[in-house]
């Protein structure tokens, strides 16, 4: 589980996106069906984590984690939720898709929302874009000049170290798709009836912005990717693969904190004398 971590995680200051081939499965060997059955397999392990985490928020606990998917459209964010996120207790999940800012937010800093939908202690956080919209289409459409982006590059960093110190585990991870796989899944959008919910004729207007959009990329993980809050770059053509990748990530992070169980704060054995007492109670042997 480690090594695929480990193959995904940016830690080159001269990172090249281009290099990253989004066909690609980093140090994994199965094909579709082995990554279905081992996503399958990892379901029970990453559902006992995710509810000690809960669990351990109830004894003091102000560990949590926070799942940051960034993609262009189509990229899969919606099936990571789906397939990945939703294998955990909905109960211990905060998900909060970020859209255009309302005229609300956008009275404030950039961040303000961001900071508002920061998970409590014991959740999953899960933001479907992030604060990285924030210096992406602004540097791909012109809306903020170098200045200000490299204050928001410096902004995101100290609030990414401020969540690292004040107990939150982040995964950042960019899904990273080819543009012939997201013509393809823009067409069978438009030529399925069932999947005309999900077609925004803007995606075909940001399609246009391509090469400019992975150069903001680029420079975006590079400037803010951290040994504490690393990048991770998922090649996300294979969508069982994407899956299968952000479950390990996740796991990993969970087991990093390794969260406990609760001790008891009151006397086991007398509670259970107790109960037995009421009657219709089948006793142990």
């Amino acid at each position: 589980m480690s090594d695929i971590a480990d193959a995904l995680r940016v830690t080159d200051p001269n990172f090249d996106l281009s290099s990253i081939d989004p066909q690609s499965t980093p140090a994994y060997d199965g094909k579709k069906a082995d990554g279905e059955d081992d996503l399958a397999d990892g379901a029970d392990h990453l559902s006992e984590l995710q509810e000690r985490l809960f669990a351990s928020s109830k004894a003091g606990s102000t560990r949590s984690v926070l799942l940051m998917i960034q993609g262009m459209d189509t990229a899969g964010k919606g099936g990571i939720v789906r397939h990945v996120v939703g294998q955990v207790d909905p109960q211990g999940v905060q998900i909060t898709g970020f859209k255009a800012p309302t005229d609300e937010e956008k009275q404030h800093d950039f961040l303000w929302r961001i900071r508002k939908a920061v998970p409590e202690p014991g959740m999953i956080g899960v933001f479907d874009r992030s604060q990285y919209e924030d210096v992406l289409i602004h540097r791909v459409h012109g809306w903020a000049d170098e200045e200000e982006l490299e204050r928001r590059y410096a902004a995101i960093a100290d609030f990414e170290k401020e969540l690292h110190e004040s107990g939150t585990v982040l995964i950042k991870v960019m899904l990273h798709i080819s543009r012939e796989e997201q013509g393809e899944r823009l067409l069978e959008r438009l030529d399925r009836p069932d999947k005309h919910w999900k077609f925004n004729p803007g995606d075909i207007d940001e399609r246009e912005h391509w090469d400019a959009y992975q150069h903001a990329y680029q420079l975006a993980i590079q400037k803010t990717t951290t040994d504490a809050s690393p990048w991770h770059v998922v090649p996300a053509n294979r969508k069982w693969f994407a899956r299968l990748a952000v479950q390990h990530l996740l796991t990993d992070a969970l087991e990093s904190i390794s969260p406990e169980w609760p001790k008891a704060d009151f006397n086991v054995k007398s509670e259970r004398e107790r109960l037995i007492a009421t009657g219709d109670v089948p006793e142990a042997e």
